[in-house]
């Protein structure tokens, strides 16, 4: 039994659905993360999954127990829990005391809170500055006495709101090593909403994609990078080689696909019909001098239209009947001779096309 799970969600403001029949079943110890664009609802979500909002309807179970309607059980359950919001809150005491308050809260006796919180300050690598005002502090080492504050109570379930959002690359590093040494050494159930998407892949154990309101797929990396379900979530994962095409012909698991007037070749095993997207990760695509491309099934003779270097990577833009865009380090730009308006050849197997119906 899933460990937290919703049936049916919805939530509306102001006249807008802003959560739309959301089923989402998250397993004890796993590591969560919602993704999606600004106002797809993620912040809506964990706010309820958290008890901090009621949902307009749903259903929303918490340990295989329905929290829906009772207000004891949602107390109990909050206190399972801790959440660190977006912009967290330091009150205005010195860091020790800022992460000793849930723990006084609870009346735990003070020889077991001072090696609590010392303990939590040395994982988020706070312990130096117990004594500093919090108030002083930069938004990375707020950020980080807000986790050690939430964790110390040894919640069951921590819920994270973008917690590296609008930080450094250097405070949000030291965030992130934060939650590997909590994921590693706690065990902690987490549940966290992101933006940064290679955060998300990073950290977690399966992610969930909101648009619009709606939970569009949820699965591990692969599924949702690699083998996305439709074209909304392709496009907003940064698929780039999306190309509208007709099944033509299915033979053994492998599937041709009329685009233009070429034949793009898929290996799959789904049962394709009609009008597809076939999906094709940049750095898949092999360019060459020459039409021998080995083992790939699919070859095309090409022009280059777009060059662009970004550090030691060279996008390059190609019209092969379609337009295809392929990734080249910046050495085999220079041993290929490219240029803008050069014919090559672009090459990719067909085990690395992702097909999705239209």
């Amino acid at each position: 039994m899933a460990f937290l799970k919703t049936v049916g969600i919805c939530q509306i403001y102001d006249g807008r659905d802003i959560l739309k029949n959301i089923d989402l079943e998250i397993d004890k110890g796993e590591v969560f993360t919602l993704i999606g664009p600004t106002g797809a609802g993620k912040t809506t979500l964990i706010r309820i999954l958290a008890l901090l909002d009621k949902p307009c309807s749903g259903s929303y179970y918490f340990d295989d127990t329905e929290l829906t309607g009772s207000q004891s059980l949602q107390f109990e359950a909050r206190r399972r829990t801790a959440y660190v919001q977006q912009r967290p809150i330091v009150f205005t005491m010195n860091v020790f005391d800022n992460v000793a308050c849930g723990l006084k809260w609870r009346h735990i006796q003070p020889v077991v809170i001072k090696k609590k919180v010392n303990d939590v300050l040395e994982l988020v690598g706070m312990a130096d500055y117990w004594n500093r005002n919090a108030k002083t502090l930069s938004g990375g080492e707020i950020q980080r006495v807000a986790i050690a504050r939430a964790i110390v109570t040894q919640p069951e379930v921590l819920f994270l709101d973008e917690p590296t959002a609008n930080m450094d690359p250097v405070s949000t590093a030291k965030i992130e090593n934060v939650l590997e040494l909590l994921i590693s050494e706690r065990k902690t159930t987490i549940v966290m909403t992101t933006h940064n998407m290679t955060q998300g892949q990073r950290l977690a154990s399966r992610l969930g994609i909101i648009i619009n309101g709606k939970l569009i797929q949820t699965g591990g990396s692969d599924d949702i990078f690699i083998y996305p379900q439709n074209k909304e979530v392709a496009e907003f994962v940064g698929v780039e080689n999306i190309l509208k095409g007709e099944v033509v012909r299915k033979d053994n698991g492998l599937i041709s696909i009329q685009i233009n007037n070429q034949y793009v070749y898929s290996v799959s095993d789904v049962d394709m019909a009609g009008k597809v997207y076939v999906l094709i990760r940049p750095e898949t695509i092999v360019f060459s001098s020459s039409q021998n491309a080995g083992s790939s099934r699919n070859v095309f003779k090409c022009r280059v239209t777009r060059i662009n270097t970004i550090g030691s990577l060279v996008r390059i833009e190609v019209d092969c009947g379609f337009t295809l865009l392929g990734v080249v380090t910046t050495d085999a730009a220079r041993e290929l001779n490219i240029s803008l308006g050069k014919e090559m050849y672009a090459s990719f197997k067909a085990t690395a096309t992702h097909v999705i119906k239209i």
